[in-house]
C-alpha cells in the first residue's frame, strides 16, 4: 500500500543515479527486457479456455535456452491449464542453499471494449509500456530474468544457485504457487519482484522505496441465521434478518487488538520521518511508542492508507436473506471478510468474532477453501537490508528505504509458511497516479528499465555471491 500523499519530502538526487554502473549501463539486457515484456503481455495468460501462461513460460525458457542455460537446467510443468517454470543457474557451491527469484506469470482479466487500447496489444507510448501485464507483473518479471541473463554475460558466477521459480495461477487459485514452494522449501530466501516496491513523485522523483516482509492473511467467514419462518402476518420474536443484523453491528463497531511486529515497527518509524503530516506522523511515532495510545489510533484508523497496518481487520462485505416478501425469513446470511495481522490462526480469529457477535444462534464456518494460508512475518536480515540498500542506492540514488506488511497475498505467503524468507523486493518506481494493476489502461514506466536491470544486477551479486 502507497501513502496517499502526492510529495513525502523533497529529494536532490536526479531520476538516474549517477553512479558507474549506470554510466557504464546495460544496452542489450535493457533491450531484451522490453523485448520480453511486449511479447508476454501480447500472449492472454488468463485463467480459463484458450490460457496462455504455458506460451510465456516458454517465451522465457528460450530466452534463458539462447543465454546458456540447458535444457536440463529448466523444467515447464503444466498445471490443470496453467504452467509454472523453475529454471536453474547452478552455483559453484553446492553446499550452500539456493537463492530464489519469484514472479507470476498469469494476469487478471481485461476487457478490450473498456480500454483505451487492447489490453493484450502491447504499446509503448508516451514513456510507458501499456497493457495487461505491464505493471502486474508481466514487466518485472522479464526485468529480474534479463538482468540474470546480463549476469551471466559478463562472466558472473554464483556462489550460491540461482533459482527463477515463475507461477502460472498467482492471480486465481495459486495451486502452482503451492506447489513451487514446496517444492523450494529448502531455499535460502526468496526474493519476490511481484509489484513495484518504489513511489515516484508526481514530478517523477524517487520518493522513497518499500521492501515487503511480511502479508495479512486473507479468510472470509460465512455467518448464517436460520428461523423455521412462517407467515409475515405473525411476526416472532426471533426473525433471522434482525438476529443477524444485530449481529453485524456489532462485528462491524470492533477493532482488534492493536499490533506490532519487527516489520511493521521499522515501517511506522521509517514512515514518520517522511511523512510531511505533523499530526499523521506524530501519531506514528506514538504508536511504536505505545500500540494502545488511543489518540494514536483515533488518527491511524481514521486514515485509509493506515487503518490496515495497525491490526486485524474484519469486515462484512455482502449479506442475503429471505425468500418471500410477505413471510418470515428461514435463513439470512451475510460474508465477514477478514486480514489477520502474523502470528493468529483463522480458527482463533473466528472464536473471537463468535464472541464478539454474541449471537448463539448465528454459525459461523470459514469458507476460505486452501488458496490462503497463515504465515508469519519474514525476519529483518541483516544480509538482505544491507544488499537491498545498496542496490537501491545503485539504482535510483539516496533513497529513503521502509520496510511494509501488506494487506493483500502474493506467493510469498506460500514460502513463509514453510519457514523460508520471502521478501518483496521489486526494482521498479511508479507514481500513484499511474497504479493500474488489475484496473484499466494498466501501464509501467520505461525509465525503470535502466536503473532496474542496475538494482538487480547489484542485488544478486551480493545474495548469491561471488
Amino acid at each position: 500500500m502507497r501513502f496517499s500523499i502526492p510529495v513525502l519530502l523533497s529529494l536532490g538526487a536526479s531520476l538516474l543515479a549517477s553512479s558507474a554502473a549506470h554510466a557504464k549501463g546495460h544496452p542489450e539486457a535493457e533491450a531484451q527486457v522490453l523485448d520480453l515484456s511486449k511479447r508476454a503481455i501480447a500472449l492472454r495468460s488468463v485463467q480459463g479456455p484458450g490460457n496462455k501462461t504455458g506460451e510465456v513460460a516458454a517465451l522465457f525458457r528460450d530466452a534463458l535456452l539462447k543465454a546458456g542455460w540447458t535444457a536440463s537446467d529448466i523444467e515447464i510443468v503444466p498445471l490443470g491449464d496453467t504452467a509454472y517454470l523453475i529454471a536453474t543457474w547452478k552455483g559453484s557451491d553446492p553446499g550452500l542453499k539456493p537463492l530464489v527469484i519469484s514472479a507470476h506469470m498469469d494476469v487478471v482479466e481485461a476487457k478490450p471494449e473498456d480500454w483505451e487500447r487492447d489490453p493484450f496489444t502491447p504499446v509503448v507510448e508516451n514513456g510507458y509500456l501499456f497493457g495487461r501485464g505491464a505493471s502486474d507483473t508481466k514487466f518485472e518479471a522479464a526485468l529480474a530474468l534479463s538482468s540474470v541473463i546480463e549476469l551471466r554475460r559478463e562472466g558472473f558466477r554464483p556462489k550460491r544457485s540461482i533459482v527463477i521459480a515463475y507461477s502460472g495461477d498467482e492471480e486465481t487459485t495459486m495451486d502452482t504457487s503451492k506447489v513451487i514452494a514446496e517444492r523450494l522449501k529448502g531455499a535460502e530466501l526468496v526474493l519476490n519482484v511481484d509489484g513495484s516496491s518504489g513511489t515516484l513523485s508526481e514530478a517523477g522523483k524517487p520518493l522513497y522505496w518499500s521492501w515487503q516482509g511480511a502479508e495479512k492473511t486473507y479468510v472470509d467467514y460465512k455467518v448464517e441465521v436460520t428461523n423455521p419462518g412462517g407467515h409475515s402476518s405473525a411476526p416472532r420474536p426471533d426473525n433471522a434478518i434482525v438476529q443477524l443484523a444485530q449481529a453485524m453491528e456489532r462485528i462491524g463497531a470492533y477493532r482488534f487488538k492493536p499490533e506490532l511486529n519487527d516489520v511493521t515497527r521499522q515501517y511506522w518509524t521509517g514512515a514518520a520521518k517522511i511523512e510531511p503530516d505533523p499530526k499523521l506522523a506524530a501519531a506514528m511515532k506514538a504508536f511504536v511508542a505505545n500500540p494502545n495510545d488511543p489518540a494514536a489510533l483515533q488518527v491511524l484508523r481514521a486514515n485509509p492508507a493506515t487503518v490496515g497496518r495497525v491490526s486485524t481487520t474484519c469486515v462484512p462485505t455482502m449479506i442475503s436473506g429471505g425468500h418471500a416478501q410477505n413471510a418470515l425469513p428461514q435463513s439470512a446470511t451475510a460474508n465477514i471478510n477478514c486480514r489477520i495481522f502474523p502470528g493468529h490462526t483463522r480458527p482463533e480469529i473466528m472464536a473471537e468474532l463468535e464472541k464478539v457477535a454474541a449471537m448463539p444462534a448465528a454459525k459461523f464456518t470459514d469458507v476460505t477453501g486452501d488458496d490462503s494460508v497463515e504465515a508469519p512475518a519474514s525476519p529483518v536480515r541483516p544480509d538482505f537490508v544491507a544488499a537491498v540498500g545498496k542496490a537501491v542506492k545503485a539504482a535510483w540514488g539516496p533513497v529513503p528505504i521502509i520496510p511494509s506488511q501488506s494487506s493483500g497475498a502474493s506467493d510469498s505467503m506460500w514460502y513463509r509458511a514453510l519457514g523460508v524468507p520471502s521478501y518483496g523486493a521489486s526494482a521498479s518506481m511508479i507514481r500513484d497516479s499511474d497504479e493500474f494493476a488489475h484496473g484499466l489502461n494498466e501501464r509501467i514506466g520505461l525509465l525503470n528499465i535502466a536503473p532496474g536491470v542496475v538494482y538487480y544486477t547489484t542485488l544478486l551479486t551480493d545474495l548469491a555471491g561471488k
